[in-house]
């Protein structure tokens, strides 16, 4: 067997252990803590809906479960089974260039992926989703937002391939500083654009009506400093009753967006202050921060596969046997991520420690108190536990537990 056969298979089995792991840890706390409102939020939750939001976790931990052991049979299959070689060797008997071949050898192995995908979405939003009240959706939406999800991928990726192909093919042993560079361009075209022309595609954003809570963002803004183009409202109650607010953008084409349900959910002052809050992400500077670092590990990414793609041994230790630029980038998007579960708690750490840093700019521009108390409604509306396996959600957690997220807000208001 290959050595690198041997490798991959620990890593695989490592990676997917470490997860099945820690979703066992979080589902036998989760379940442990069911019967108690954490003393935190013993005023503040019901029993209820605590025990909701243990139900509601659990359950979709179940269905991560299989979704992730689908994913793990899946990968082998089309690696070590001979699933990539076959579709590249299906796809050379065409009367096609070879880099056309190759695109629809990539485009079909991603397109199979999409639709494997297909039930567990269908079975998450149509039968957990429904189960717990959050639902709103209907197929004829569901099916219109895949096909037009599929839709864009095809007019927006294709092309992207085709050029990232080219330039592997045609630039030299330095393609990779240029692939870099086309993606980092294309990332903040897309962020760009997706305001005002990706987002309508799904949903209406219609534009906030004049009034006290207009008028109170707008002050908002001014204290902050913050320019954008709209303050808008988004029809997410026609799919989900989840709510959020963000920003969204970038330079003269930001703007803010509230969920529908999020407005009929919180009052004026509690919707400034999660505002204050996603605003303190702009004004820390944590977006730049998130897009060099980014960019950064992209760089890092291509400059491996840039020595990658000479080694027989890459391709052989997969189980492929077409040695094309094109299956090697495809053999590299579907098995780094086995290779990088470790650095899973190092971002989280950081988004953690981004979201304390909001929470505190938070606590400057808007009140503390109204800020603590619109939480803990996204959290009981949300149906989000209050209590996750502490190794899990460092593991997995972009925003901090929500017992440990209130403890520190309290304690930056009682320092003020």
């Amino acid at each position: 067997m290959n050595t690198f056969t041997v490798i991959f298979l620990f890593a695989l089995i490592l990676s997917y252990g470490i997860q099945f792991w820690l979703s066992a840890r979080q589902k036998s706390y989760v379940a442990g803590h069911r019967e108690q409102v954490p003393q935190a939020f013993k005023d503040r939750v019901p029993l209820s809906a605590h025990q909701k939001a243990a139900d509601y976790t659990i359950e979709k931990s179940k269905l991560g479960d299989i979704d992730s052991g689908f994913g793990m049979l899946f990968l082998l299959l089309i690696t070590l089974g001979g699933g990539i070689s076959l579709v590249f060797d299906f796809w050379s008997t065409f009367e096609l260039s070879a880099m056309v071949a190759d695109i629809f050898a990539v485009a079909s192995i991603f397109l199979l992926m999409t639709i494997i995908e297909i039930p567990f979405s269908l079975y998450q939003t149509f039968v957990i989703e429904d189960k717990y009240g959050f639902n709103k959706n209907t197929l004829p939406q569901f099916a219109k937002d895949q096909l037009i999800s599929l839709s864009l991928t095809l007019a927006i990726g294709l092309p992207i391939l085709a050029l990232i192909l080219w330039v592997m093919d045609s630039i030299g042993g330095l393609w990779w500083l240029y692939a870099w560079a086309i993606i980092m361009g294309f990332s903040l075209l897309m962020s760009w654009l997706f305001p005002t022309v990706i987002a309508p595609l799904f949903n209406k954003f219609t534009p906030m009506q004049d009034g006290s809570l207009k008028d109170r963002i707008k002050s908002l803004l001014e204290r902050c400093g913050f320019n954008s183009q709209g303050i808008f409202i988004m029809d997410g109650s026609r799919r989900s009753g989840h709510g959020n607010a963000y920003f969204t953008g970038l330079g003269n084409n930001k703007r803010i967006v509230f969920f529908d349900t999020l407005v009929n959910s919180l009052d004026e002052e509690e919707l400034e202050a999660v505002l204050a809050h996603e605003l303190g992400h702009f004004k820390c500077k944590h977006v730049i921060k998130m897009l060099i670092a980014s960019s950064v590990m992209t760089l890092i990414s291509f400059a491996v596969l840039g020595w990658l793609i000479t080694q027989d041994w890459f391709f052989d230790g997969l189980g492929v046997s077409t040695h094309s630029n094109a299956a090697a980038l495809l053999l590299f998007m579907l098995v780094s991520p086995v290779f990088t579960t470790f650095m899973h708690p190092i971002s989280a750490y950081f988004q953690r420690k981004f979201e304390f840093e909001a929470d505190e700019f938070a606590t400057r521009h808007a009140q503390g108190s109204k800020m603590i108390s619109g939480l803990v409604k996204l959290y009981e509306e949300n149906a989000s536990t209050l209590t996750p396996d502490p190794l899990y959600s460092a593991f997995h957690y972009s925003h901090p537990p929500a017992a440990i997220r209130i403890a520190h807000i309290e304690e930056k208001m009682q320092s003020a």
